[in-house]
């Protein structure tokens, strides 16, 4: 009887899983068949996607007598990816309209630096409330044990991020721009193949897209030749054309966000964010309410994006 029980219990799970896989592969040949207008596919695709996401965060893992689920869980990992693979290509045709003017829609890219924290958990959760993906440029040094909490472990962020459908990109491992990362090209690219490798141990991941610690300004004469060799390694490049000023000095949300109204006046936007900043923080949702009443798609990068430098 108990026996019978469990095989019915598998059964209903994997029937369940199988649903579910179909339903991802459905869900995209209705809308592709349904709409004409990219921004609608690219909407339904990203609430899909994180629909999906969430399914396989909140995934009943305390069940020991599930092989089956696992192998069907790879399943949807595969077809997430293809999904997030469709958002991409559709938010590039988008992009192209916008850039030729074929289109009056609007996309926003978040961005956040210099992480993961311990606060990092916080700001992941803000985006999840909101269902929105963005992207985390991250570096390695000091990340064993977190900055702003030295009793917690920040390496399991990495995969964190990953794992909720944001793109992990690289900052380089040290991000020290005073103290040799730009004395010359060869020390600034082995911090970033450095930073790749721990992003690659950390998550399966390997990132292609790269932001420059204080800019790619600060890398002066050594810009083009760093550029040239971040080519050969198929690396892209992207700087920012929005921020509230928390890498400097702002004493409060209202600044915060003040300042970051005054940048938003591009139809796709970069936008740099720190996830270290309590402020940022406290006005993350403001950002994303503006953005979006601003007719923005808030969507993570990705390297055929127009916003990418190769």
């Amino acid at each position: 009887m108990a026996r019978s029980k469990r095989k019915n219990n598998k059964l209903i799970i994997i029937f369940t899983l199988l649903f579910i896989i179909v339903g991802v592969i459905s869900f995209g040949y209705y809308n592709l068949a349904k709409y004409h207008d990219n921004s609608k596919i690219i909407k339904e695709l990203q609430l899909k996607l994180h629909n999906e996401t969430e399914k396989q965060n909140n995934s009943n893992v305390e069940n020991k007598d599930l092989e089956d689920k696992v192998n069907l869980l790879k399943n949807i990992d595969e077809e997430t990816n293809k999904l997030k693979q469709e958002v991409f290509k559709l938010a590039g045709n988008l992009e192209q309209d916008i850039v030729n003017k074929k289109s009056t829609k609007k996309i926003a890219y978040l961005t956040f630096d210099d992480g993961p924290y311990y606060l990092t958990h916080k700001f992941l959760d803000v985006l999840n409330k909101y269902k929105v993906k963005a992207t985390f440029f991250t570096i390695g040094s000091d990340k064993k044990k977190c900055y702003d909490n030295r009793s917690k472990e920040c390496y399991p962020v990495y995969k964190k991020i990953v794992d909720n459908g944001h793109t992990i990109a690289n900052h380089t491992y040290s991000h020290a721009i005073w103290k040799g990362l730009y004395k010359s090209t060869n020390s600034f690219i082995t911090q970033v193949k450095k930073q790749e490798n721990l992003i690659k141990e950390q998550t399966g991941v390997v990132t292609n897209i790269l932001r420059f610690p204080g800019g790619s300004s600060t890398a002066g004469k050594l810009k083009n030749s760093i550029i040239k060799e971040l080519r050969k390694n198929n690396y892209g490049w992207v700087d920012w054309t929005s921020q509230n000023g928390d890498g400097g000095s702002i004493k409060s949300k209202d600044q915060a966000l003040t300042n970051f109204k005054k940048t938003i006046n591009e139809n796709i936007e970069v936008v740099l964010f720190h996830d270290y900043n309590y402020i940022t923080l406290s006005m993350l949702p403001d950002a994303i309410k503006y953005l979006e009443n601003k007719g923005y798609i808030l969507l993570p990068l990705f390297y055929e994006s127009v916003m990418i430098n190769k």
